[in-house]
């Protein structure tokens, strides 16, 4: 019997000769059943001159050596219970794949865009009860400078918190697993639920200031245990794709977190702990749904050495039996990270193989942080002012804005797959940077023309589209797709932490700036993103289809080959 002609086994999951069934797969001569008959295949000449069977196959096959197919079986007809047919077995998205996405999407991305936006609408709302808390206390009110030292508190100590939680990615990602990390993470969010919810009760802004805190730790390991939890249960031709999906419940979050902020809903002064408290929403889904999904398989294999588990665990995510590919170059991943140490903070900074990847994701963050969006945001209520729009019209207008964010990162989301991820990094700084420029010009110039005015939101708007493109997504996985699993927690952290840092300076720093400079502080951000293209077009890889093995061979010729041409 030729060789091109012979079908390959492939054992039933659920089905032994007996016709029991069962939850599990089972390896070839598990005891309880001996060989499932519908485990081997009839192979029939469509002209009906020929039939040829399969060999059993060796029952010392274990289970991880279950030969690949990239095909699974469907019945075949009244004879099904014996033979089988191949169909071809698709690599894409499946509903238990997509239950463990949103298990993270809504339990981990959805608690870390809420609080960025959620905490905007009762600012404005908490200086009355700011003045009336201290009044109960001292019988003294609150002077401005104490007001604003105050709301200056309740802000940035969410960034202390992220950098902090930011830091410890690395740490609960080895301790606990990807999985068990994000599950242990939702007690920071109850932690702070309960303090928001109780706050106004207790007569108590530090209750605020605490609250802020705690889910700032949350979200400060949401955004370093989330990705790379998507990254790692991600097939290789979806995995740019799923890693968008956690900036995608970003924007989504906080276009809602917006919309809990209208009056008419939760943005009243008897209401606003209420809708800081709904941060516990996202706690309760996410223990009630991540615990069905299974650990991520590179961690179970490559960090835990349970290959049993590992591969049922891919099974499971794939919702089949055959993944032999995968499993193999997991495997081949473990074995080349058995020849190298652990990786230290000191060894990923002098080591040049981890330190080019390491200076890139740290790179991506800061391109994130530094882009201008913050600064574009500030602006924005004033320039739809200048339009003529109304306060509440404007406030609708920053609401389209959040709408208009989202729907581009879902753009996005497929284009990244298509594109890659340099080219959409590249668009989005490019186009950040033109706008930037534009903006400014037209800031400067706004009292010649009313037309200037309404250029400006067009601009507004085009420079979030442009942030959604690829900036706002991007460096959350990319860091993740540039180290091996032995580095991959330690850089995590480091990447996180820095772009958490990042972000306090710019809240720290920017109105400073901006009082100084006014609109020219634009400027500065066309000349930030000026480097970042630069950088990102000579030293950022194509990850787009490419193993971590062929990534990481990347970064050694850049270490020790030809030069930085390689880079592409």
């Amino acid at each position: 019997m030729s060789s091109d002609r012979r079908s390959t086994v492939e054992h039933h999951p659920l089905v032994n000769q007996d016709g029991d069934d069962f939850g599990t797969p089972r390896s070839p001569g598990a005891s309880g059943a001996g060989t499932p008959e519908t485990g081997y295949i009839m192979d029939t000449d469509l002209t009906g001159l020929r039939t040829e069977y399969q060999d059993p196959p060796d029952p010392a096959l274990s289970l991880l050596e279950v030969p690949n197919t990239n095909w699974t079986r469907s019945g075949v007809g009244a004879s099904s219970s014996s033979y089988t047919e191949l169909v071809p077995y698709d690599k894409g998205l499946n509903s238990r794949l997509l239950c463990a996405i949103l298990a993270v999407a809504l339990g981990s991305a959805f608690q870390h865009g809420y609080n960025l936006g959620v905490i905007n609408a009762p600012l404005e709302l908490m200086g009355d009860w700011l003045n009336t808390t201290n009044y109960n206390r001292t019988e003294e009110y609150l002077t401005q400078s104490s007001k604003t030292m105050i709301i200056s508190w309740i802000v940035s100590i969410y960034c202390i918190g992220g950098m902090i939680g930011g830091a410890f990615t690395g740490f609960f990602s080895e301790r606990f697993g990807r999985k068990g990390g994000l599950l242990i993470n939702n007690v920071f969010a109850f932690l702070a639920a309960i303090l928001f919810g109780f706050c106004k009760m207790a007569g108590s802004w530090e209750m605020i200031v605490a609250g802020r805190f705690f889910i700032g730790i949350n979200n400060g390991l949401n955004a370093g245990l989330a990705p790379m939890y998507l990254s790692e249960i991600a097939p290789t031709n979806l995995r740019g794709a799923i890693g968008t999906v956690y900036q995608l419940a970003v924007t989504i979050s906080i276009l809602f977190s917006q919309i809990m902020g209208l009056e008419s809903i939760l943005g009243s002064e008897s209401l606003w702990p209420i809708m800081l408290a709904l941060t516990a929403g996202p706690a309760v889904f996410q223990l009630c749904v991540l615990p069905i999904c299974p650990e991520s398989p590179k961690y179970l294999l490559i960090n835990k050495g349970k290959q049993v588990d590992s591969q049922r665990a891919l099974q499971w995510l794939r919702d089949s039996t055959n993944v032999h590919d995968e499993m193999e170059e997991m495997q081949s991943e473990a074995e080349a990270q058995k020849l190298v140490p652990t990786v230290s903070v000191r060894e990923i900074i002098t080591n040049p193989t981890l330190r080019i990847p390491l200076v890139i994701s740290l790179m991506m963050m800061l391109a994130q942080q530094l882009s201008g969006i913050n600064a574009v945001i500030f602006f924005s209520t004033k320039i739809y002012e200048s339009a003529g729009l109304s306060e509440a019209a404007s406030l609708y207008a920053t609401i389209a804005m959040g709408a208009m964010n989202v729907a581009m990162t879902l753009i996005s989301l497929v284009m990244v797959e298509k594109a890659g991820r340099k080219t959409l990094m590249l668009t989005g700084l490019t186009g950040m940077m033109i706008v930037s420029l534009l903006l400014t010009i037209c800031l400067a110039l706004k009292d010649h023309g009313t037309w200037i005015s309404y250029f400006s939101i067009v601009l507004v708007i085009s420079f979030v589209v442009m942030f959604a493109t690829g900036p706002g997504s991007i460096p959350w996985f990319l860091v993740n797709e540039v180290f091996a699993s032995n580095a991959r927690p330690i850089a995590a952290s480091i990447a996180v932490a820095v772009n958490w840092t990042a972000a306090f300076l710019v809240g720290l720093l920017f109105l400073p700036i901006a009082e100084v400079m006014g609109p020219y502080v634009f400027l500065v951000f066309v000349v930030l993103l000026a480097f970042f293209i630069l950088f990102t077009w000579k030293k950022v890889p194509e990850t787009k289809g490419r193993s971590i093995d062929e990534i990481t061979a990347i970064f050694k010729q850049q270490a020790y080959g030809s030069g930085s041409g390689n880079l592409v």
